[in-house]
C-alpha cells in the first residue's frame, strides 16, 4: 500500500516541481531580459536576487565591492534587481538634494516601534524638517558652546590616561581605536542625556560599543537584503541573535528613565531640549512622545559614537604612516596655540587649516557612513525622475556611494594617498587645483544631510590638537605596527597597506 501511493504521488510531485522550475525560469528571464533596468550594466546574481548585497553585507565588505563594480562597469550599475547605483556629482545632486525623492522603503527595518518614526527614518517632510528642527537645536553652535566644557572634560580624561600609560615602565603601544570608542561614548551619552558611563575609565558598560555595532550590522544586513525582513528570517539567523543588542538597548532605556525622574532643565542634553520643544508646540501634532524619544536616542548614539571615533582613528593611522603630513600638523598646532587652555572652540582652532585639511582627508578616505543611502521617488509622484540624465522607471531604489565618489579619480586624483594639501586653498604653492567639494559627502548632502556635522567636527578638532599638542607618536614596529591598514595577499579590497580599513555596517566600523 505504501509502495502504490508513492506512485500515485509521483505524477503530482513532478507538476509541482515543473511549475516551480518554469516559474523560476519565467521570474529569472523576466529580470534579465524584459525588466525596466536590462538596459543597464551590472553583475548577472544582482540582476536577478539582492542576495549579493546581503552577503557582502555580511562580510562588512559591501562598500570595497561596490567601489570594484563600478571600476568594472562604470559610473552607472545594476546593483540590485529593483537598485541603481551612480558615481557622479550630477547623480547625487539629483537624488539627495531633491525634495521628490525620499528614504528607501527600506529603512522601515530601522523603526523601533509601529508607527514611531525618527528624523532619520521619517519619510513624510514636513514631519522630517519640524524633527530635525530640534535635533538641530541641540546640535548648533550655540548649543555647541554651552556643551564645549563637558566635551574638553572627556578629551582631559583621555589625554591623563594616555600620559599615565606612557609613564609605566615597558609601556606598550596604545590601542587608539578602542580609546576613541570609548571617548566618542562618553560624549555623546552626555549629549543625549547628560548620563556619565565612564566607559574612559571603567568598564562596566563596554559593552555599549558592541551592542552599537551589532544593532548597526543587524540593521544593515536587512536594509541590503531586504527579503531577509520581509520574510521574517532573522530568527534563523544565529549571529544576529546576539544579546548585547538588546542589553544596549535596555541601557538606553535605563538612560532615559534616570534622566525622566530629574529636572527638566538638570542639564542641557537632548532630552532638556526635546522637553522644551514640546513646551512650546502649538498642537499635539508638533510634540515629540517618549516613545519617539527613546527612539530617537537609539540612533543619536551610534550615529554620533561611530562618525567620531571610526576618524579619530583613521585621522591617527593615516598621521602614523605619513610622517611628513605629521610633523607639519604638529608644528601648526604647536605654534598656533600658547598652552592647552586655548585648545577650544573659537578663531585660534578655526584659523588650523592644517588640522581642517587632516580631517577632511580623512572624512574622504575612510568616510563615516561608506555604504549607500538608498532613495527612491515619493509614491504619489507620477512625473518621472531624472538622475544624471537617465529615466528611472518607478520603483526603483537610486543611490550613491560615498566610498566609491571619494575613490573616483576623475574628482579626487590619487585618490587611495592621504594627501591633506587638495584641500588647502588654492593660492597655496601645493595646492595646484580646486578640489571638487561637491564630490565630498561624508555626511551627505541636501534637506537630509547630517544634522550633527558641527559637532563632529568640534569634538574631531579638539581631540586631535589636544593630543598632539601634548604627545609625539609614532606606529610600532613588528607587526603591531601594520594594525589597521590592509596587507599584501589580503582579502578582496584590502591589500592597500596604508589605508585605513573600514567594516560596513551600514556606519563604519574599525
Amino acid at each position: 500500500m505504501v509502495t502504490a501511493l508513492s506512485h500515485s504521488d509521483t505524477p503530482i510531485t513532478w507538476l509541482i516541481g515543473s511549475l516551480l522550475l518554469v516559474s523560476l525560469c519565467t521570474f529569472a528571464s523576466y529580470r534579465v531580459l524584459f525588466h525596466p533596468l536590462r538596459r543597464f550594466p551590472g553583475p548577472s546574481v544582482a540582476k536577478l536576487s539582492d542576495f549579493r548585497n546581503g552577503y557582502y553585507a555580511l562580510q562588512k565588505n559591501l562598500h570595497l565591492v561596490t567601489a570594484h563594480d563600478h571600476a568594472q562597469y562604470g559610473a552607472v550599475v545594476r546593483h540590485g534587481p529593483n537598485k541603481l547605483l551612480f558615481n557622479t556629482v550630477r547623480a547625487l545632486r539629483d537624488i539627495y538634494d531633491n525634495e521628490r525623492v525620499v528614504k528607501s522603503h527600506v529603512y522601515s527595518v530601522t523603526v523601533q516601534a509601529p508607527g514611531v518614526f525618527t528624523s532619520f527614518n521619517v519619510v513624510d517632510q514636513k514631519a522630517h524638517r519640524h524633527k530635525r528642527k530640534i535635533i538641530g537645536q541641540l546640535l548648533s553652535d550655540r548649543s555647541m558652546r554651552i556643551f564645549e566644557p563637558m566635551i574638553v572634560s572627556q578629551v582631559d580624561v583621555l589625554v591623563k590616561l594616555l600620559y599615565a600609560s606612557c609613564r609605566q615602565k615597558g609601556a606598550e603601544p596604545v590601542n587608539m581605536s578602542d580609546r576613541f570608542e570609548y571617548l566618542s561614548c562618553d560624549i555623546v551619552t552626555l549629549l543625549g542625556f547628560g548620563h556619565p558611563l565612564k566607559l574612559q575609565t571603567d568598564e562596566t558598560y563596554r559593552f555599549m560599543c558592541k551592542g552599537m555595532a551589532v544593532a548597526n550590522y543587524y540593521t544593515n544586513t536587512h536594509m541590503q537584503f531586504f527579503l531577509i525582513y520581509r520574510l521574517k528570517l532573522t530568527a534563523a539567523l544565529h549571529f544576529f541573535n546576539n544579546p548585547l543588542r538588546e542589553k544596549y538597548k535596555k541601557l538606553v532605556r535605563r538612560m532615559i528613565g534616570i534622566r525622566m525622574s530629574e529636572d527638566t532643565n538638570a542639564r542641557h542634553d537632548l532630552y532638556s531640549v526635546i522637553t522644551a520643544a514640546n513646551t512650546e508646540a502649538i498642537n499635539a501634532e508638533e510634540r515629540i512622545q517618549m516613545s519617539e524619544i527613546w527612539s530617537e536616542a537609539v540612533t543619536f548614539l551610534p550615529a554620533g559614537a561611530f562618525s567620531i571615533s571610526t576618524a579619530m582613528s583613521g585621522l591617527f593611522f593615516y598621521l602614523a604612516h605619513y610622517p611628513e603630513c605629521y610633523g607639519r600638523l604638529a608644528n601648526e598646532i604647536r605654534t598656533t596655540f600658547t598652552s592647552e587652555a586655548d585648545i577650544k572652540f573659537g578663531v585660534q582652532l578655526s584659523s588650523c587649516h592644517y588640522l581642517r585639511a587632516c580631517i577632511d582627508e580623512t572624512l574622504r578616505m575612510s568616510p563615516p557612513i561608506p555604504g549607500t543611502m538608498w532613495r527612491e521617488l515619493q509614491p504619489n509622484d507620477s512625473e518621472p525622475l531624472i538622475v544624471d540624465g537617465h529615466v528611472i522607471p518607478p520603483g526603483t531604489q537610486v543611490g550613491v556611494n560615498p566610498y566609491s565618489l571619494h575613490h573616483n579619480e576623475e574628482y579626487f586624483a590619487e585618490s587611495y594617498l592621504f594627501k591633506p594639501e587638495r584641500w588647502l586653498d588654492a593660492h597655496e604653492a601645493e595646492k595646484p587645483k580646486a578640489v571638487p567639494l561637491e564630490a565630498f559627502i561624508p555626511f551627505s548632502i541636501g534637506y537630509r544631510d547630517c544634522v550633527g556635522k558641527n559637532m563632529a567636527y568640534l569634538v574631531m578638532s579638539i581631540v586631535v590638537a589636544k593630543i598632539i599638542w601634548y604627545f609625539d607618536f609614532e606606529s610600532p614596529t613588528g607587526p603591531r605596527g601594520d594594525v589597521g591598514g590592509g596587507r599584501k595577499g589580503g582579502e578582496f579590497g584590502r591589500r592597500r597597506e596604508n589605508e585605513y580599513q573600514l567594516y560596513d555596517i551600514f556606519s563604519a566600523a574599525q
